[in-house]
């Protein structure tokens, strides 16, 4: 059983700081940036996201707590025409694969539906096998395919 609380200051800033350094990584190993502009491009790219931090409007920025221990974290956005995107979700490494990505998976479609949404969309990296299995699973589908080839 999972608890999803908004974040407050601090557990924001101590995201934050995970977070860019965690989408800079990403966007390299995906072949999308050089090692170079790695952290600038996505510390320009959550001010951009998230001007006011955790007080953003339209964004919820949800702690994951298990039987009070925080076991990670989910960024919902809501969009217009009734439509939600999620950023971002994290489970602590010493807490995967105990179910706790999926339960807040399904946890963040009731908050979703509490707010007006009907669909929810999301980005994975393709390199992230273990995500994108389990988005498979809950029922999410493909609707847009990037490619690229090493020139």
């Amino acid at each position: 059983m999972i608890t999803l609380n908004l974040m407050n200051s601090t557990e924001f800033k101590e995201y934050l700081n995970s977070a860019i350094k965690s989408y800079a990584d990403n966007n390299v190993q995906s072949g999308n940036w050089s090692e170079q502009e790695s952290f600038s491009k996505a510390t320009e790219q959550y001010a951009q996201l998230l001007p006011d931090g955790e007080k953003t409007a339209n964004n919820k920025l949800f702690t994951i707590r298990s039987d009070g221990q925080e076991v990670g974290m989910i960024w919902l956005a809501l969009k217009p025409n009734n439509k939600g995107f999620i950023y971002d979700i994290k489970i602590r490494e010493d807490y995967r694969g105990r179910g706790f990505g999926k339960q807040a998976m399904e946890d963040i479609e009731k908050v979703g539906r509490e707010f007006g949404i009907k669909s929810i969309g999301l980005h994975v990296f393709a390199n992230n096998q273990i995500a994108r299995s389990l988005y498979e699973k809950l029922g999410y589908k493909e609707t847009s395919i990037v490619m690229a080839k090493e020139i």
